[in-house]
């Protein structure tokens, strides 16, 4: 299955635009996830949610519908990740099960300064719960420092299954590489001088990643650490967000990008 869509819900450009004249501001999500596949919960990252908004949040959006959810950022902006086990523990039992079917990835985001460190990040990722709410749990690392593009960091994301973020931006320090059963991209090129936010080219260019990645074949127009590109494998669902560049058009871009990909969307 391919997701395609946005960064939060809140943003005011998207009122008139987006969202349709006099459309109440507590009805946007439930308009929002009924034309789009899957949302990122961004105030996740900078303060904690209670149980009782995650479910409003469930009870809000359709059936099939995912969020995916940045985890709290005093757990991932650490000196030393080995100790941050109570903050991962405060987060996992903090009521974001209340999604239930609907929680997706979670995104552990980490500073652009914060450097590979083999033995301190694999304690990290040991840390990580197996499962939220009976569910096993999706993560994902946003590394963000260029000391992540490398063959250590790969072979140790591979062997604890976790996925790394692919930022597709004038981004030096991402790289595509599959380390995780799933594909999770951040698109951050939207152009407000385009009606969808991207040329129709560059829609067409993102729709075909999303099917190579879909059917266990990996693009060759992204950037990656590891030269050997993977030709067979295993179908993987693929989460695309269409995040930055001219956040105004994120919305069409997303609806544009998921009507190119039919039936093959989610």
């Amino acid at each position: 299955m391919i997701r395609v869509g946005i960064g939060g819900w809140f943003y005011e450009p998207w009122r008139g635009t987006f969202y349709p004249d006099g459309l109440a501001q507590s009805r946007e999500l439930a308009y929002a996830s009924a034309k789009l596949d899957i949302i990122e919960i961004n105030s996740t990252y900078y303060r904690a949610q209670t149980p009782s908004t995650f479910a409003k949040w469930r009870d809000e959006t359709p059936d099939g519908f995912m969020f995916s959810v940045k985890a709290p950022m005093f757990a991932t902006n650490r000196k030393v990740l080995a100790d941050v086990g109570p903050a991962v523990e405060k987060f996992a039992s903090g009521g974001v099960a209340e999604l239930g079917p609907k929680l997706g990835p979670i995104v552990w985001e980490f500073a652009p300064t914060k450097q590979f460190d083999a033995a301190d990040f694999g304690a990290f990722l040991a840390l990580l719960p197996d499962a939220i709410g009976g569910m096993p749990a999706m993560h994902v690392m946003d590394v963000r420092h260029p000391s992540f593009k490398c063959q250590a960091y790969l072979d140790l994301a591979r062997r604890r299954g976790v996925v790394t973020v692919f930022t597709d931006a004038d981004d030096p320090a991402s790289f595509a590489d599959l380390t995780g059963r799933f594909v999770y991209a951040r698109v951050k090129r939207t152009d407000a001088r385009w009606a969808n936010g991207f040329r129709p080219r560059d829609l067409d260019r993102l729709a075909e990643r999303a099917r190579w990645w879909s059917a266990g074949r990996e693009p060759e127009d992204v950037p990656r650490v590891d030269s050997a590109l993977l030709t067979t494998g295993s179908q993987r669902d693929v989460f695309m967000l269409i995040i930055s560049g001219d956040k105004e058009k994120a919305p069409a871009a997303a609806m544009a990008l998921r009507k190119r990909l039919g039936a093959a969307a989610a």
